[in-house]
């Protein structure tokens, strides 16, 4: 199940007796995680949750620990990190852990536990059987990222627990601002909610007013600026990073990255792939590849390619003398403006 799905479950008190949690967002984890606890034990503190890890404890100690009453009576929360078991990622471990006893407890597990495995890793070895019985005996909640409906869902659900709501023109304007980064997302959205107080509306304004964009973001619409033509727009943002300390052989490469960005996005376009098809190709997070897909049609494939050829000339200016650091990516931004859009 997703993990909204399984966070509305927790919410209502409806808790299983084991999960297994997996993917690359480690952020999604921890926040189900702490439910959990919250639902049925009160607090991370209390001597009922117990946390191990595989890499430097047997599984069997985990498994004894989720069979033993717990102390007090009440319910038990037995974590397990760093859960390989059910990947091929090649173990650092020398332990060897006894899979079989783990199969025999998830088939009837205690009735007073919940045990939770985290397996903060993006593939699964679908091929295990102990893959295959969590899959079917445990809650199973992927964390991995979110795609461009469940991210916009995700915002919807963390707006009214805190008690606002956002008008469809503030919650693009917040993820043009920060993109999917889900820990700063819920950051500003608690500054947010502490502005507008209880029952009220984010919209662009309000975005515009309390959130500052990532860094890059910033080069996203410094960028955007250039081939607009909108050059001193452009300059702005990039000497206001500029004044931030940010180095401008660092921002050069976000410049340059960028550029990639779009002509893979608009070849595999012309290829027919589908916007989730090129994320997962790329390795990039569906929303940027939807930004992405807005802007290629500005650009020419010959010059994308003469572009990033003028980013490489110009980090090679840099560093082989030939050209002071900062004149050098203005005179990058200038040729981005230079374009014929005809």
């Amino acid at each position: 199940m997703s993990y909204i799905a399984i966070k509305k479950e927790v919410k209502r008190g409806d808790v299983r007796p084991v999960y297994f949690m997996y993917g690359t967002q480690s952020f999604l984890m921890e926040d189900l995680l702490l439910d959990i606890i919250r639902q049925t034990v009160g607090s991370q503190d209390d001597p009922n949750v117990i946390t191990y890890s595989l890499q430097d404890v047997l599984l069997d100690t985990a498994v004894e620990e989720a069979e033993t009453f717990p102390f007090f009576g009440g319910k038990k929360i037995v974590i397990v990190k760093e859960f390989s078991l059910v990947t091929a990622q090649k173990q650092d471990s020398k332990l060897d852990h006894d899979v079989n006893r783990l199969l025999q407890y998830i088939a009837s597990p205690a009735p007073e536990s919940i045990l939770i495995l985290l397996t903060p890793f993006e593939k699964l070895d679908e091929r295990k059987k102990l893959t295959k019985e969590l899959k079917k005996r445990a809650a199973v909640v992927d964390c991995s990222p979110f795609d461009d409906k469940l991210l916009l869902q995700w915002l919807d659900a963390q707006a009214h627990a805190k008690g606002f709501t956002f008008s469809p023109g503030g919650k693009e304007r917040l993820l043009e601002r920060l993109g999917p980064q889900l820990l700063q997302l819920v950051s500003e959205m608690n500054k947010l909610a502490l502005y507008v107080g209880d029952g009220g509306v984010v919209d662009q304004e309000v975005v515009d007013l309390l959130v500052a964009r990532s860094l890059e973001q910033d080069v996203f619409a410094l960028i955007d600026y250039a081939v607009k033509k909108q050059l001193d727009k452009a300059l702005v943002i990039y000497h206001d990073l500029l004044k931030q300390k940010e180095e401008p052989l660092k921002l050069l490469a976000l410049i340059a990255r960028q550029l990639r960005i779009f002509y893979q996005v608009k070849e595999m376009g012309r290829r027919s792939y589908s916007q989730k098809d090129i994320a997962s190709q790329l390795k990039l997070h569906p929303y940027v590849v939807k930004l992405a897909s807005q802007q290629v049609n500005k650009f020419q494939d010959k010059q994308l390619l003469h572009l990033l050829e003028s980013a490489a000339d110009a980090d090679y200016a840099i560093k082989s003398g030939k050209m002071e650091k900062t004149l050098a990516v203005e005179l990058l931004l200038m040729r981005l403006s230079s374009l014929d859009q005809s």
